[in-house]
């Protein structure tokens, strides 16, 4: 891709300091907005929550990027299903007892990837679990799946920049049916549904082309990806 990227961590992720509040997506987008303010960023990627974190910024400013991509939306105006906080409350439970052999399996099985993937899926929970450890994020794990970023997804209609919203079936975490609901609320938007594998696993190179052409304008139209 041409241009400036600037990649921005959300408080309580990475090395930034944590949030002195409780977890709303109000916050992540008020963060979010003055990192892309100071960069002066014209474009925006945001993935399952930093999706949701987007939505919420362009709920109140629908007009502050000319080029929108949102990745894995994991929720958008209704709460989340009940297994899915079951989820969100048992990956907290193996952070606070510090469990990471068993924190970095249920990151791996939720990760839907292809058999063939195993060993660098193997690889990436292992080291996202030491992250997990090191910076202890219980109080997000359990919080954020328990809000939503907008309270109505109608203001999103007021949207008119090009957005491409990317799903993957059967990910667990990541509903299609959410992805479906999220471009249909934008203004202009395309969805792509990738199929199983494994977003990050199956179809990298696919997924790369596609969001590197839509956010340089190389877009033709077409769709992005395996399924539109």
């Amino acid at each position: 891709m041409r241009g400036r990227r600037v990649f921005f961590q959300f408080r309580g992720h990475g090395a930034s300091a944590p949030l002195p509040q409780d977890w709303t997506y109000a916050d992540l987008a008020a963060d979010l907005r003055a990192a892309a303010d100071e960069a002066r960023a014209t474009a925006a990627l945001g993935v399952s929550m930093g999706a949701g974190a987007l939505c919420a910024l362009l709920a109140e400013d629908p007009g502050r990027f000319e080029r929108i991509v949102l990745v894995l939306p994991a929720a958008l105006d209704a709460p989340r299903e009940a297994p899915l906080l079951a989820r969100a409350d048992a990956l907290a439970a193996l952070v606070a007892a510090g469990d990471a052999p068993n924190l970095a399996l249920a990151l791996a099985q939720e990760q839907a990837a292809a058999p063939e993937a195993a060993p660098a899926v193997a690889q990436w929970a292992a080291g996202h679990a030491r992250w997990l450890l090191a910076t202890r994020p219980v109080r997000a794990l359990r919080e954020m799946p328990r809000q939503i970023p907008v309270p109505d997804a109608a203001p999103l209609a007021a949207v008119t920049a090009p957005a491409l919203v990317i799903a993957q079936e059967d990910d667990p975490v990541h509903p299609v049916a959410v992805a479906r609901r999220l471009a249909a609320a934008l203004g202009r938007a395309e969805l792509v549904v990738f199929p199983p594998g494994g977003l990050l696993w199956a179809h990298r190179a696919t997924l790369r082309r596609s969001v590197g052409e839509f956010l340089t304008g190389g877009d033709s139209g077409e769709p992005k990806g395996p399924a539109k």
